[in-house]
């Protein structure tokens, strides 16, 4: 009895979800709709000779190329080659950004004296790096996950940082004086309540990461969707750049619905 109750809806709650849903509905319909019109209008405005195909392509010609790339099995190659840097340029900045923002949590001195350095190495354009980090560690994929890794990992330590020090600060009073060392009171405080903040950095941490891997291919690469980009405006298949910046897009797009989806698992109860 109690439990039907309990998960019984009031008329008002069920008109809310009902309209929320309906809203819901309503915003993916515009914007597919949106993207239909932008896709035929482009292809239209190509066709009647107001844009010139030769530079921005038209949907059509981006199609044929995109068959083509399937066919060859170039596009699988290439895809699976940015993804694979990607990730772990991502994977690697998240673990090693988490572990020196709790390091520069656990010791203030180190934090101050890291601080101005940390600023310095986020606000400088990582790709001015670009010819020491080939000399470094090669002229290959260690270079481009380098990249990725360099881009994100600042990031991640700043965010992680501000959200650890922003712990609730009567709640650690509270658990010292009770006696927890900091071992406990980061791992039963702090953690738990910077989920959201992992998940957020993450977020912004998987675009980055890409950015710094299709940076990295502009580079020096031998595949992947910034090769064939740098390819493409080469030899003027500038129908091959917009197929690869469309999938590009795709792509991103994915792998931030993919931590959106492993925040849902990880946190759903609070979202």
């Amino acid at each position: 009895m109690d439990s039907k109750v309990q998960g019984a809806v009031s008329p008002e709650r069920a008109a809310y979800l009902r309209s929320r849903e309906r809203r819901r509905r309503r915003v993916r319909a515009w914007q597919w709709g949106l993207l239909v019109f932008l896709v035929a209008l482009w292809e239209l405005l190509a066709w009647l000779g107001v844009i010139d195909s030769f530079i921005l392509s038209q949907p059509s010609r981006i199609w044929r190329t995109w068959a083509s790339l399937l066919e060859s099995g170039e596009l699988w190659l290439h895809l699976w080659v940015t993804v694979y840097e990607t990730l772990a340029g991502f994977l690697l900045g998240a673990v090693l950004g988490v572990g020196l923002a709790i390091l520069l949590w656990w010791s203030s001195f180190v934090a101050k004296v890291s601080e101005p350095y940390l600023v310095v190495l986020n606000s400088l354009p990582k790709i001015a790096l670009g010819p020491v980090i080939i000399i470094l560690v090669g002229a290959g994929t260690e270079a481009i996950v380098f990249m990725a890794l360099a881009i994100s990992l600042i990031v991640t330590v700043l965010e992680m940082l501000g959200g650890f020090r922003r712990t609730d600060p009567d709640a650690i009073r509270m658990a010292k004086t009770f006696g927890a060392t900091k071992g406990q009171i980061f791992c039963k405080i702090v953690l738990p309540s910077n989920v959201g903040t992992l998940f957020g950095s993450l977020k912004i941490n998987i675009g980055l990461s890409l950015v710094g891997v299709i940076a990295g291919e502009f580079l020096v690469s031998k595949a992947g969707l910034g090769y064939l980009i740098v390819y493409g405006g080469q030899v003027f298949k500038l129908d091959l750049v917009m197929a690869s910046v469309i999938i590009l897009s795709a792509v991103a797009a994915l792998m931030y619905q993919g931590v959106v989806f492993l925040q849902r698992l990880v946190m759903g109860h609070q979202l």
